[in-house]
């Protein structure tokens, strides 16, 4: 393995179209591990011809779920772990900026990691991103505990939420690394439909139950409180996207972005009334 201090974690479940080119792009972190849900294709054995540390993992039904089990069960030899989904991957110019931060200590309690969607091979330059806590000290951030385990949608994985501080790091700093990863979300229309339907259900109802965790960035959660709700947030997504975002620059690309979001966010509504 490579040179960098952090641990990388990917968390799967039949990701056999995805495995072999997220693995491809982290031989430069010095620590690899995939922690597999009991998948009935070949991502596991694909897994192990790169030589990645391949662990089967169980869920009890209960928290922790699978990534704070992750952070409190595996022999992790480094306390900043990098989170990365199995349809990402992770820039060259992603991992030099990570390899440059890490030359030193350092005092974040993590770094959120900026996500440059793919349609039909295409790279969108603009409009909306994801942007995920993925990047975080072990010891300085926590999953959240949150009261959705009768709601259907997201099972073993947590939820759309950030890792939270723990309390003795209250006051700690959050990073952001600039240089995006690629997140091939979008390959198979039928599998995103059936996905974000999940997701909606069980948005919907946390919206409901008032049982988000809160965000680390202030901002971002003043922003959040009053979308969840918001007659307005699918267009309010949309023009995001597509407008002040710049995604018109992505052409018809960039419009099929945003309107999947608006689409998205219509759908959790209609589930809220």
């Amino acid at each position: 393995m490579g040179d960098i201090p952090i641990s990388v974690l990917i968390t799967t479940k039949n990701e056999e179209s995805n495995i072999a080119r997220c693995l491809d792009a982290l031989k430069y972190f010095s620590q690899v591990i995939v922690i597999d849900s009991h998948s009935s294709d070949n991502t596991c054995d694909i897994s192990r011809r790169f030589g990645v540390e391949t662990i089967l993992y169980k869920w009890n039904g209960q928290y922790p779920k699978k990534r704070q089990w992750c952070l409190e069960t595996l022999n992790i030899q480094h306390d900043w772990v990098f989170f990365v989904d199995a349809d990402e991957v992770v820039t060259p110019a992603c991992v030099e900026e990570i390899r440059t931060l890490f030359q030193e200590p350092r005092a974040e309690a993590g770094f959120f990691v900026k996500g440059e969607y793919v349609l039909d091979g295409t790279v969108l330059r603009h409009g909306l991103k994801n942007n995920k806590l993925a990047l975080i000290h072990r010891e300085r951030l926590e999953f959240p505990v949150v009261d959705d385990l009768s709601i259907d949608g997201m099972g073993e994985i947590e939820g759309h939420y950030q890792p939270v501080l723990k309390s003795e790091y209250a006051r700690a700093d959050i990073g952001q690394i600039c240089a995006p990863l690629l997140h091939y979300a979008y390959e198979d229309d039928k599998e995103w439909l059936e996905r974000h339907e999940r997701y909606a259900a069980w948005e919907s109802e946390m919206t409901k139950r008032g049982i988000w965790p809160k965000d680390p960035i202030l901002w971002r959660q003043m922003v959040k409180t009053w979308l969840r709700k918001s007659i307005f947030r699918s267009y309010a997504m949309f023009l995001y996207s597509y407008i002040v975002k710049l995604g018109f620059l992505d052409g018809k690309m960039g419009y099929r972005l945003a309107l999947s979001r608006q689409r998205y966010c219509a759908l959790i509504y209609r589930k809220l009334n």
